[in-house]
């Protein structure tokens, strides 16, 4: 419980941070304040989204899979963050990483099975 607060705040300044520098001027600053409502029609499509801002990789250092707490990797072809020990691929949707479980994609991994039947 006590990660969820401990990402949930840190994901809150990682955004504030980006808000900020996209609109600097003092006269949002009640605007900033509010939470922000968003319609369908004023979205663009997610797929848009995910390669419109370049991914920060310095940010690999801090970020970790908020399931097994190991560290991720950055692939770029994809613009996911992979936890390649549980296969599971997180979006980075406008340069932020989205590291909500339910929202993550299950990848499949490279090695066969490996034949655990003995026999004698």
């Amino acid at each position: 419980m006590l990660a969820v607060k401990l990402w949930r705040r840190t994901y809150k300044t990682l955004v504030q941070r980006q808000l900020n520098a996209a609109c600097p001027t003092s006269s949002l600053s009640a605007t900033r304040q509010q939470p922000l409502h968003c319609t369908s029609a004023s979205r663009a499509p997610e797929h848009d989204l995910k390669d419109s801002k370049e991914f920060d990789s310095s940010l690999l250092q801090y970020l970790v899979c908020p399931l097994s707490r190991k560290s991720l990797r950055y692939e770029e072809s994809t613009n996911e963050l992979m936890n390649d020990e549980l296969g599971i691929a997180y979006p980075i949707v406008d340069g932020i990483p989205n590291m909500i479980p339910q929202d993550a994609r299950m990848i499949q991994k490279d090695q066969k099975p490996e034949n655990t039947e003995q026999t004698t």
